[in-house]
């Protein structure tokens, strides 16, 4: 765990954290954040798309399954909890079901980055089932408001939102630099390795640093989410990982790839849920979905989630 919180990036996250709710004026160029986003969602899809095209179809498929599996149940428990437990309405408990079924890319790369340290192998097609879990719980989230509401005013049409999704700057990204990777293969990605390759963990340590400074920023909401949304940031990302890391065991995958998808699935979406849900469900609101995910669970994941799902992995799998 000292490995963990001791790394580079979580040190730059904690600092971002730490100036912001100090008032500093550490403020990042506009423009600069975007970059540093696609950067990281290039570096992510051609790397993963050259390691898919060495992989074989038998290999993928049951772990592709499970990642599906995960992110069309997620969003279901978690509505029903939102209205029940949490007494939200619909589009509330829709927003966050959406945000919480979806996926993080940030997070998953900082796994990524916590495996290589640790000197833990896992299978190199993970960003595909990353690419895989970032739509669906999205429109499943979404489906759920639009039924409970009966095509009450507050929903939009779910075929827009889908094609909203998929022409959105993550999934086109992440999915196209995916297909570049495949076609280009080992010959294509040497070309560009050292660009994408080395450089990944000092950019990814900038962009977290920035990350602290937004989530420092929202801490300051927690008192109107509520400490309901506060308990459910920390506790259920981890029985999410728990569910993630058991499935992965049970589809094949590695120790560190059962642990990568743990961590898919106790993440929380920041950057293409809250657009979905800015034009799916205009009346949630954002001070639930954006605290819960940006500012409770991205920094428990990011501090003590890696660690402890890693720990947890090696109960599970071995």
């Amino acid at each position: 765990m000292i490995t963990g919180i001791l790394s580079p990036m979580v040190l730059a996250f904690v600092l971002g954290v730490l100036a912001s709710r100090l008032r500093s004026d550490l403020k990042f160029p506009d423009g600069l954040y975007q970059s540093l986003t696609i950067y990281l969602l290039v570096a992510i899809g051609i790397k993963g798309g050259y390691k898919l095209s060495i992989a074989s179809f038998q290999e993928v498929q049951f772990p592709a399954m499970a990642a599906i599996a995960l992110c069309c149940i997620i969003p279901l428990w978690t509505y029903w909890l939102m209205r029940k437990a949490g007494k939200m309405d619909v589009n509330n408990s829709a927003a966050l079901a959406a945000h919480y079924g979806s996926v993080s890319a940030v997070t998953f790369s900082a796994a990524l980055v916590y495996h290589d340290m640790l000197g833990v192998s896992y299978e190199g097609f993970m960003p595909t089932l990353l690419a895989i879990m970032e739509i669906p719980a999205i429109l499943v989230a979404i489906s759920i408001a639009r039924i409970q509401n009966s095509g009450e005013e507050g929903t939009s049409n779910l075929r827009e939102v889908a094609i909203e999704l998929v022409s959105g700057k993550s999934s086109i990204l992440l999915i196209g630099f995916l297909v570049i990777g495949y076609v280009i293969g080992k010959e294509g990605w040497e070309q560009v390795a050292p660009l994408f390759d080395t450089p990944f963990k000092g950019i990814l340590t900038l962009f977290l640093l920035e990350a602290g400074l937004m989530a420092g920023r929202k801490l300051s909401d927690l008192r109107t989410s509520g400490l309901f949304l506060a308990g459910f940031g920390i506790i259920f990302p981890v029985f999410h990982a728990t569910l993630g890391i058991y499935l992965g065991h049970l589809a094949g995958l590695s120790l560190g790839g059962a642990t990568i998808l743990g961590v898919l699935a106790a993440s929380a979406s920041y950057i293409a849920a809250p657009a979905a849900c800015r034009v799916a469900l205009p009346a949630a609101n954002p001070s639930y979905y954006l605290t819960a995910a940006l500012a409770i669970t991205f920094p428990f994941n990011i501090i003590f989630g890696l660690p402890l799902y890693h720990y947890l992995a090696q109960i599970i799998v071995k």
